[in-house]
């Protein structure tokens, strides 16, 4: 297997249980995250351990969906979302840590294990050079949506 992790963190100026509604609102997150187009809810109940949903998001310039599921959560700390696809498994891990009562730092970390040798298109290029610079600027402009959602006087994430 080969694997290639991504960390990309952010200090967003609002509570930390704040920005946790903003990152767990599955049904409000193509209101949120600008990347993502579509967000199917296959599980009820609360966001936690199960949760599973459809998104659909642009990347390397071709929309793509993926199944994701939680595998871990300690709310308003940390979740984990896996996800499987043509062979490969990524894991990406959100770490909120209240700097204090309207300030959070988010740290995502985003791992991809694929088998090795024959790669496949989007894979490969996630794997390389290019594709690890592509993941970062993507994760961090979800960090600068999710910011621009929560941060000043009057804003809330979307219901």
């Amino acid at each position: 297997m080969t694997s290639k992790t991504v960390v990309v963190e952010r200090r967003i100026a609002a509570a930390q249980g704040l920005v946790w509604d903003a990152l767990t609102d599955l049904r409000g997150m193509e209101d949120v995250l600008s990347g993502v187009s579509k967000v199917e809810v296959l599980s009820e109940g609360p966001f936690d351990v199960g949760t599973r949903w459809r998104e659909t998001r642009r990347m390397f310039g071709k929309e793509a969906t993926e199944e994701m599921w939680v595998t871990d959560c300690d709310p308003p700390v940390r979740y984990v979302v896996e996800a499987e696809s043509h062979g490969s498994r990524y894991l990406s891990e959100w770490v909120l840590r209240a700097d204090g009562p309207e300030t959070t730092t988010v740290s995502l970390s985003f791992n991809a294990d694929a088998p090795s040798g024959g790669f496949r298109g989007v894979l490969a290029k996630l794997l390389g050079g290019l594709g690890t610079r592509a993941v970062s600027k993507a994760i961090a402009k979800d960090l600068e949506d999710v910011a621009s959602a929560v941060e000043g006087p009057g804003r809330h994430p979307t219901p």
